[in-house]
């Protein structure tokens, strides 16, 4: 309609929008996220690991945790968790550390599709140079696309071996 507004187009050069269908059911999908010792099996690009200093998942916990790279390299991280909707929605912000300001931010929806779950995950950066910083020397797109292929297949094994249980 003439006259509407809507929110999306203000940040759309300033954000990365990642969705993939999983196979399995939302209420796993979305513990995956909720508890370190999920997260720490399948968080990160391909060949990287984590290694968690903290954690707690609350509205403002924090996940302080580094990320080992293939090459050697360790990633500081931080992830403040502003809101939660089991099993609907995480928002979180994520930085270098508390204070980071090029932190940005990520919601991650969870939607039933089928007996499967679509995660949606849109990140938002402060701004288009830093986005395109992500894109283009960290990779971001591809890197988060590793991501939810290793949520996936973690998740996936896990519905596996409880069927076979």
């Amino acid at each position: 309609m003439a006259g509407e507004t809507r929110a999306e187009p203000a940040t759309t050069d300033r954000e990365i929008v990642l969705s993939r269908s999983i196979d399995a059911p939302r209420e796993l999908v979305f513990e995956a996220f909720t508890e370190v010792r999920h997260l720490s099996r399948w968080w990160g690009p391909a060949g990287f690991t984590t290694t968690t200093r903290s954690f707690e998942f609350r509205v403002d916990g924090v996940w302080d945790f580094v990320m080992h790279g293939p090459d050697g390299t360790d990633y500081a991280e931080w992830i403040t968790w502003t809101e939660i909707v089991p099993p609907e929605r995480i928002t979180l912000s994520h930085g270098e550390s508390r204070d980071d300001p090029n932190a940005f931010e990520s919601v991650l929806t969870f939607e039933p599709d089928g007996a499967a779950t679509r995660i949606v995950m849109r990140t938002v950066f402060p701004t288009r140079q830093l986005r395109d910083e992500a894109v283009e020397k960290y990779h971001a797109v591809e890197g988060g696309r590793q991501t939810l292929s290793s949520l996936a297949a973690y998740v996936t094994e896990i519905v596996r071996k409880g069927a076979e249980g």
